[in-house]
């Protein structure tokens, strides 16, 4: 028997994904109203509305059953409950660059990932090069930018 695996996340990205599968499920209802009412319509073959209803439904019900294999597998994590001395999941990390310009980011999920605001996934090359690390250690890791060098300065859980 296959063992699911469970999906970290933030208590911020579970609320996310829940609102935002709650809003497809609610769209359902007008979906099929759409359908009903270009079927009403008559031939189907050349009926753009129904056509484009039903591409919508299938892009709605994957998306639900993407979503709910996520929620199913999520495995929240609140970061303030967290302590110790290595990087893990849900660790603010500030770092020093080659130019040592400081750089904060935040262990997340693939999901929450939006390294715009500081979010980096744990399975991003980044990311990945940073579990397990501790302050004051020297990384290197290759991004698409090209080779690059940090130093861990510090480590919190907030």
């Amino acid at each position: 028997m296959a063992s699911i695996e469970k999906l970290p996340m933030l208590a911020e990205g579970y609320e996310r994904i829940t609102a935002e599968l709650k809003a497809l499920r609610e769209e359902r209802p007008r979906i099929v109203e759409a359908i009903e009412e270009a079927r009403a319509h008559g031939d189907l073959s050349e009926n753009a509305e129904y056509h484009a209803a039903k591409e919508r439904q299938g892009q709605v019900e994957a998306s639900i059953g993407d979503l709910e294999d996520r929620v199913s597998r999520a495995q929240i994590i609140d970061p303030a409950t967290l302590s110790g001395d290595r990087i893990v999941f849900g660790a603010t990390v500030t770092l020093l660059d080659d130019d040592d310009k400081p750089v904060q980011y935040q262990i997340v999920g693939p999901y929450e990932a939006d390294a715009k605001i500081g979010r980096i996934s744990y399975n991003s090359p980044l990311g990945k090069a940073l579990i397990g690390r501790r302050a004051e250690e020297e990384i290197e890791v290759t991004v698409p930018s090209g080779d690059r060098s940090y130093l861990v300065k510090k480590i919190e859980f907030i």
